[in-house]
């Protein structure tokens, strides 16, 4: 059996602290730390022309800092403290400027700039804690600008100010959710058999990873199951597609019903399926398994007007006993499925406790 090796696009997202994966963020950074050093060079000769040195020194130095790290960031293992540190210290920048007593009032629009670049870098509930504090002070420090608010004029600009900056950030944010909204939706399509409802192959494969990732860690063992609907094709062929539908669901209904919430299934292809059953004996797996086999045998799908009867052969192998490797249990478990078929089908059977492929049959 072929076993997939795609990137687990659910883990992915679950690390992912924003709409851009960590490769992209990083990219970002650099583009970003290159256009801010080269900017605060051009302000520092600005400064220094309009007499404040001090101003024009922070800002060389701040330049000088963002080039070595548009450097580092290519290969930085702290591309997060990197993040935070690059927009607190933007952010407090922006509030220094506005600071000036010859401030100009344009650079008060960079209060609007902080929820997106904060959104963007850090995702929705880092960005919105970090963003909001800043946004706040440099509000206040516009009201501070504009002296006294007795006239319409400067009311005018102070509501400007506000309303434009609460906007921004209820837009911004209001974007992420949704956002959010839509990517989950895709990895859910992405990662969900369509006709089950049951993780599919690739999903199924980045489970057993991780569970095998995890009983190493903790010692414990687990048992890899594969199970086959015993002649399928003659459903399909005698009573439609639909019908096969009708029973591939209500099969995956009756996985889901019967195993326990630490047990995962999906969908293979086909009329196939793969299960993983955690802390489980062999014995214990295989009882579970045949108890599984004679309840399918024993139900009676309604379709139409149809009664439709099927069994199901199911192959186990177990870990580590059988393999450590994802390969080596898909490996035993599909020879254990095919040695029951040969044997009459509606089995379940085992790799024995010595031998890889020695089968013991239920059925």
């Amino acid at each position: 059996m072929n076993t997939p090796h795609h990137s687990d696009l659910g883990a992915t997202l679950e690390l992912s602290r924003s709409g851009l994966r960590d490769n992209h963020r990083r990219s970002l950074m650099r583009l970003l730390f290159l256009i801010t050093g080269s900017s605060l060079v051009i302000f520092a000769c600005l400064q220094l022309l309009n007499g404040f040195w001090w101003v024009a020194t922070i800002e060389l130095l701040a330049s000088a800092l963002l080039f070595f790290g548009m450097a580092r960031l290519r290969t930085s293992p702290h591309l997060q403290q990197w993040i935070y540190g690059y927009l607190v210290t933007l952010f407090s920048f922006f509030l220094v400027i506005m600071l000036l007593p010859e401030a100009s009032v344009s650079a008060f629009v960079w209060v609007l700039m902080m929820p997106v670049l904060a959104y963007l870098l850090l995702g929705k509930h880092e960005g919105l804690i970090l963003s909001v504090p800043f946004m706040i002070v440099g509000c206040v420090i516009y009201f501070v600008h504009l002296g006294a608010i007795g006239s319409p004029h400067v009311m005018i600009d102070l509501l400007n100010m506000v309303l434009c900056g609460t906007l921004m950030l209820t837009f911004v944010h209001m974007y992420e959710i949704r956002r959010e909204e839509a990517e989950q939706r895709l990895v859910t399509m992405a990662q969900t058999d369509a006709l089950t409802g049951l993780a599919n192959r690739n999903s199924f494969q980045h489970k057993l990873n991780r569970t095998i990732a995890e009983c190493e860690r903790s010692g414990t063992g687990f048992a890899l199951v594969i199970m086959d609907i015993d002649h399928f094709k003659v459903v399909n062929d005698s009573m439609g597609h639909d019908a096969g539908d009708h029973v591939l669901r209500n099969i995956g209904h009756c996985l889901m019903e019967r195993l326990r919430v630490t047990d995962s299934v999906g969908r293979l292809g086909g009329e196939e399926f793969g299960l993983i059953l955690r802390d489980v004996r062999p014995a214990d797996a295989f009882e579970l398994m045949d108890e599984l086999r004679q309840r399918i045998a024993d139900s009676e799908l309604v379709y139409g007007e149809a009664r439709i009867r099927v069994t199901a052969s199911f192959g186990i192998a177990q870990w580590p006993d059988h393999g450590r490797q994802p390969e080596a249990l898909f490996r035993v478990a599909d020879r254990c499925l095919y040695s029951g078929k040969r044997a009459g089908r509606n089995r379940v059977a085992r790799a024995g406790p010595t031998s890889l492929y020695g089968e013991v049959l239920a059925g």
